[in-house]
């Protein structure tokens, strides 16, 4: 693994002329433009059906404004409301049929997990949020915010939240608002080694990344750019880095398929969008590489893979490192609290059945580092990073070679 290949690429992707590399935004565009660049040095292949390294696809940006709202005689102030509208032109009351749900979110109640399934609405709702939510209606609100690109048009319907106690019943209430929908070409980049086998080259191993990140942050001490070199910057390099170093081995039975995708941060659509692409059962493995630019709780040299118990994946894993001779560990996931297999790009194939999951080093419970502007090169261990993707790369040659297949995910432990 070439160090130089890993601090080159890194150093570009979280580069301040890169701006947070936000979804939709050119500094996204110069990122997508560098990795197809760097597909096209390394000699991959397009994925078949492209003309090209860049997979695009639509998204949508909507934005709601909210010129009014009154719920029973009153006027509620713009920090204690947001509204997610498919209407372009809103003109909502009581007595429009049929009547809106209506949700409370309790001071205990887990927001972004209560309502996630409400930020694509479906049915007209209201959401009444307890005061104690305010910290989390803030975190809500900053979603929403940088989050206005979705994969699919919106449906004319409206979710309302409110951050105060749910009234007494009838609820009476005057809503008037406007939305903006806007197209916006979004692109994954995806580059193949064919499989030198020919029994074997129809099967996939995919290695992926996220290249977006958020952009751009209310200025901290002058810094207002998002950097994300951990996140995922390093992930993105490792794709590269292994692009490179499998394509000089030039002994891959089956083809592998690396991937950077975008919109990983709003939703993971570029992770779905790529999905849809391909055949689930061909994909016998993916290596999905997030966040490994800092040492792991259990120190140099290890990394830990998320849903370690879903498939054997990560057994494979570990047989092949202690088999290399190395001091190198994988670990199970550490943090099963975080919920972090189904936080990143490997979600979508996992709910497949694909045996897909994340590796990453990251010690997320005291990263402060994590979605800040804090998050730059400089606060990174290169000489690890580079010994992560070089255990990634050689624990996967028995899956590459054929020699190893990862036993497929349990329907029944796909969920959410």
């Amino acid at each position: 693994m070439a160090p130089a290949t890993v601090e080159r690429v890194i150093r570009t992707l979280a580069a301040d002329d890169m701006q947070g590399r936000a979804s939709g935004t050119p500094g996204a565009q110069k990122a997508a433009s560098f990795l197809a660049a760097e597909f096209q040095r390394i000699g991959l292949q397009p994925l078949a059906g492209l003309k090209g390294f860049e997979q695009s696809f639509p998204t949508y940006e909507v934005r709601t404004a909210a010129a009014f709202i009154n719920i029973n005689g009153a006027n509620i102030s713009p920090e204690k409301a947001l509204l997610v509208s498919g209407q372009p032109h809103l003109n909502w009351t009581d007595a429009d049929e049929p009547a809106p749900r209506i949700i409370t979110v309790g001071a205990d109640g887990n927001l972004m997990r209560e309502v996630r399934a409400l930020l694509e609405p479906r049915e007209n709702t209201i959401v009444f949020i307890d005061p104690a939510q305010t910290t989390a209606f803030a975190r809500l609100a900053g979603y929403l915010k940088r989050g206005g690109l979705r994969p699919e048009k919106p449906a004319p319907f409206t979710t309302l939240f409110i951050l105060g106690a749910t009234p007494p019943a009838p609820v009476k209430f005057r809503v008037a608002a406007t939305t903006t929908i806007r197209t916006v070409e979004l692109r994954n980049v995806v580059g193949v080694l064919p499989g030198k086998d020919a029994a074997r080259a129809a099967e996939q191993v995919v290695f992926s990344g996220h290249y977006d990140h958020i952009g751009i942050l209310p200025a901290v001490q002058g810094d207002s750019i998002a950097n994300g070199a951990d996140d995922d910057a390093s992930g993105t390099t490792a794709v590269v880095a292994l692009a490179e170093y499998f394509n000089k081995k030039n002994d891959n039975a089956r083809s592998l398929v690396f991937v950077a995708f975008a919109a990983e941060e709003i939703g993971g659509f570029g992770a779905r969008y790529f999905s849809q692409q391909l055949d689930p059962k061909q994909v016998v493995a993916m290596f999905n590489i997030e966040m490994i630019g800092k040492e792991a709780k259990f120190g140099p040299n290890t990394a830990f893979i998320t849903g370690f118990d879903k498939s054997d994946f990560g057994k494979l894993l570990q047989e092949s490192a202690a088999a290399k001779g190395g001091t190198f560990r994988f670990e199970p996931d550490p943090y099963p609290e975080q919920n972090l297999f189904y936080r990143s790009d490997n979600a979508t194939l996992a709910r497949l059945g694909v045996p897909a999951h994340t590796i990453s080093t990251d010690q997320i419970p005291t990263d402060k580092r994590y979605h800040s502007v804090d998050d730059e090169v400089e606060s990174l261990n290169l000489t690890n990073m580079t010994a992560v993707i070089m255990a990634i790369g050689r624990s996967a040659a028995g899956i590459i070679s054929g020699q190893q297949t990862p036993t497929r995910i349990a329907p029944e432990s796909v969920t959410k």
